[in-house]
């Protein structure tokens, strides 16, 4: 599966990590992405007071998203989107079809427009879904097809971050230029980061922004295999590619 390539932005709304003072932290994640010309928000935190209190303080207006792209089912990432969707009630929802048939009909009845996804495919110019992955944890990724390479954002990767590259990689044949979002490695040893950091490297990854439930030991090891290719994230980091 191929796409056009676009141009991308992405600002981290909401995370436990903080990367700009005067927001709030919470364990959850969010984030605004900004593919050509389209507003995404990709997963919405744990609860909508911080979400849209930090979305403010970074001049970010809720009337502005087009598409909520929701990772999967857990808590501390859909929190936020009853909150949301009460000020943005005409974004379209992108979520799975394995979420809770309550959570899928609360969610038709606040949003205008509701896509369930089951397998990988374009949800706009340049921007894909990688489709249902795991088994335990069900969970989405969202690739934006940029000139620099792909660029893959995680909620959790509850399936794994490197099986979710090499899931990217064979939909979309093309290579993984970023990763970034919640990789899932808090309480892995050094020696299972390492071999996450290499397998990464191997199969191409330059540059890597793990936040959320990385862990902290797995991020000072990131930071110290990717080097320059590190990208400090967390709540307010700004990603231009």
């Amino acid at each position: 599966m191929d796409a056009d390539k676009t141009a991308l932005k992405v600002a981290t709304v909401y995370d436990n990590y903080l990367h700009e003072p005067g927001l709030k932290e919470g364990f959850g994640f969010s984030c605004l992405v900004r593919a050509g010309d389209i507003n995404i928000l990709f997963d919405t935190g744990a609860e909508p007071k911080g979400l849209l209190y930090n979305m403010g303080r970074m001049g970010i207006k809720p009337e502005g998203i087009d598409i909520v792209f929701l990772s999967h089912g857990h808590d501390d990432h859909t929190g936020g989107l009853a909150g949301l969707l009460k000020v943005r009630p005409e974004a379209k929802v992108y979520l799975l079809k394995s979420f809770s048939y309550g959570f899928r009909k609360d969610v038709k009845a606040k949003s205008s427009g509701v896509v369930e996804v089951s397998g990988p495919g374009e949800i706009y110019r340049g921007v894909t879904t990688t489709g249902e992955m795991g088994t335990s944890v069900k969970e989405q990724a969202l690739v934006i097809n940029t000139e620099k390479g792909l660029v893959v954002i995680t909620g959790c990767a509850h399936p794994g971050i490197v099986n979710v590259v090499k899931e990217v990689k064979t939909i979309m044949s093309r290579n993984v230029h970023m990763v970034l979002g919640g990789f899932h490695l808090k309480g892995m040893d050094d020696k299972g980061v390492k071999e996450v950091i290499s397998s990464l490297k191997r199969m191409g990854v330059e540059k890597a922004g793990p936040c959320h439930c990385t862990g902290n030991r797995a991020r000072e090891l990131f930071r110290d295999h990717f080097g320059d290719g590190f990208v400090e994230n967390g709540a307010g980091a700004r990603i231009d590619v």
